[in-house]
């Protein structure tokens, strides 16, 4: 799930072949100071948060670990063609349930990615932190379901004008 904040200008310079450079924090919009929890309490929030689910859906959740970082490889920004380390909240690696056949067994789990700090430079308050985990939980989960980014964005649109 990618971030709903606003961008920073891009960096014109070629990273194929090297780390990224630091953040310069002296670009883009003036953000609210971030609220941190420690990795314990993030932890947490995903597994409130993966807890949540329907039963219906959790059941068919198998041989899928969930992992939290604090931001996304450089490798992933650059084949995402991110801007920056802050544009990414979550991200799932596997085989979509739907697209598994017969064949598929004896495979090492599919990843869902949940990046800690892109989240909570986002969010101003721990319940915006809590809201946004949830919302990238749901949002990978259904990627292990199928679903695309479309159709996902759809969904939560849906969800966001239902809420009022």
């Amino acid at each position: 799930m990618r971030s709903k904040r606003p961008l920073r200008p891009p960096q014109h310079r070629d990273y194929s072949e090297g780390p990224l450079p630091p953040e310069d924090e002296s670009t883009g919009p003036e953000l609210p100071p971030a609220t941190r929890l420690d990795r314990a309490a993030f932890r947490k929030l995903v597994e409130e948060s993966l807890d949540s689910i329907p039963r219906k859906f959790k059941e068919l959740i198998q041989n899928v670990a969930v992992l939290v970082e604090d931001f996304p490889s450089p490798d992933t920004i650059r084949t995402m063609g991110l801007r920056s380390k802050y544009d990414l909240f979550g991200l799932y690696h596997g085989v979509p349930l739907d697209k598994r056949g017969s064949y598929y067994g004896n495979v090492p789990p599919d990843v869902i990615l949940i990046y800690q700090i892109p989240i909570e430079s986002a969010c101003a308050t721990e319940e915006d932190i809590r809201e946004q985990v949830r919302d990238t939980v749901v949002h990978e989960v259904g990627h292990f379901f199928g679903f695309s980014d479309t159709e996902l964005r759809r969904i939560e649109r849906e969800n966001r004008k239902k809420k009022g």
